[in-house]
């Protein structure tokens, strides 16, 4: 059976058991289930430092030429940024259409505590490590970029026996990277099981009923990204068919869609990449480490929804001004955005403080912030693996 099929019975599994067991069977459960999806979690967590940093100094020195990296970085990061104002733009008009929190009758709850947005100088700050081990320690992707793409064009620029010896030391890094990723992802399954399962248990569909138009118009959004911009991406620019693209991206969406974390989902997805999709290892090393950082088309979707949801919550118009102002914000503040569980929180935040919003309409979508997450994680990796498809095409015979 394919993994991805197992992956997806496992989820069907849990709703099912989740329901069943209800609050009743939450104390067994949080004791020895959910420890159990915590490791699986763990796991992956152990390879995401490894497999980027051998990866993209791979990456680097199988291009050979800082010419062509710095036209394969142009056009990634443009990519990028154009598909995450293409998705916040879906978000309002999925939003305007269907018209969540029109005629709501709840007051916001207390107001969540959400870690400050960080500015852009802060963000480029951060970007260079003083220490790359204490970074890679942190698991703080955006400055092991850096400091793998520093060593990868310092072993170009040496060249010769002595690169040639670097250059097959991180190679097998890599491959054996991939070995373990493969070992984790027989795991999967039960993984998702158990990362499930306590979720549905403690919520039961009573925490969906509320706010259920919002995840309609999140979940409605997100497909229509992933269908409409992402496959057609891939057939006119990529020479992939939508059914070749989706099934070579199944196992990483369905990872993401579990995990909510485009790091987490990152190892295989690299791996898929290259092996389902045909993207070449340098081209895959580059610019999906770079996507799990800078594309969060899916979370750019939610802030759309969610800004307008809370705009008529509270009853206060947006003009076509204050939605452009969600735009730019929302691109920009995907910049740097870590990939990781709740980072959404952080960038709506910022939208709604960009446009006027009382922050206290953070509450509003707190409590269904883990099924959203689901959604928009999904769109973020799927759109990494669309634009490493469309770049790997845009690079073939130069």
């Amino acid at each position: 059976m394919n993994l991805s099929v197992k992956i997806f019975i496992s989820l069907v599994l849990s709703v099912v058991v989740g329901l069943i067991a209800g609050e009743a069977g939450l104390p067994f459960i949080k004791w020895w289930i959910a420890p159990i999806g915590t490791m699986f979690i763990n796991l992956i967590k152990m390879m995401i430092v490894p497999v980027v940093f051998f990866s993209l100094v791979v990456g680097i020195t199988s291009l050979g030429d800082t010419k062509k990296l710095g036209r394969i970085g142009l056009k990634t990061v443009g990519i990028y940024l154009f598909t995450t104002a293409i998705a916040i733009t879906i978000g309002f008009v999925i939003a305007g259409i269907i018209g969540p929190g029109v005629g709501a009758d709840f007051v916001a709850g207390a107001q969540p505590k959400v870690k400050e947005a960080p500015y852009i100088m802060q963000v480029l700050l951060d970007m260079i490590p003083s220490n790359p081990i204490d970074s890679m320690a942190k698991a703080a992707i955006l400055p092991t970029i850096v400091f793998a793409l520093f060593i990868g064009v310092g072993i170009v620029k040496v060249g010769g026996e002595r690169a040639e010896l670097l250059i097959k030391f991180f190679d097998a890094g890599a491959e054996v990277c991939y070995k373990v990723i493969a070992i984790v992802m027989d795991l999967a399954p039960i993984g998702v099981f158990c990362l499930l399962l306590p979720v549905v248990a403690a919520n039961g569909p009573k925490v969906l009923l509320p706010l259920l138009t919002v995840i309609v118009c999140v979940a409605v959004g997100c497909i229509i990204h992933a269908v409409g911009v992402y496959s057609t991406m891939a057939r006119v620019f990529g020479n992939h068919s939508p059914i070749d693209f989706f099934r070579g991206m199944s196992e990483q969406m369905m990872i993401a869609f579990t995990t909510c974390s485009s790091a987490a989902a990152l190892p295989v997805n690299m791996k898929n990449c290259q092996e389902k999709l045909g993207v070449k290892r340098e081209i895959a090393s580059f610019v999906l480490p770079l996507g799990a950082t800078l594309n969060m088309d899916g979370t750019a979707l939610y802030m759309g929804v969610c800004t307008l949801f809370v705009a008529n919550v509270y009853g206060v118009p947006l003009g076509f001004e204050q939605m452009m102002m969600v735009v730019l914000t929302g691109t920009l503040a995907s910049i740097g955005t870590a990939g990781v569980p709740g980072a959404g929180l952080i960038m709506l935040a910022m939208v709604l403080q960009s446009v006027g919003l009382p922050l206290e309409g953070l509450a509003l979508v707190a409590g269904i912030d883990r099924v959203l997450d689901m959604f928009r994680t999904c769109v973020n990796i799927t759109g990494d693996g669309a634009v490493a498809v469309v770049v790997n095409a845009s690079e073939e015979g130069k």
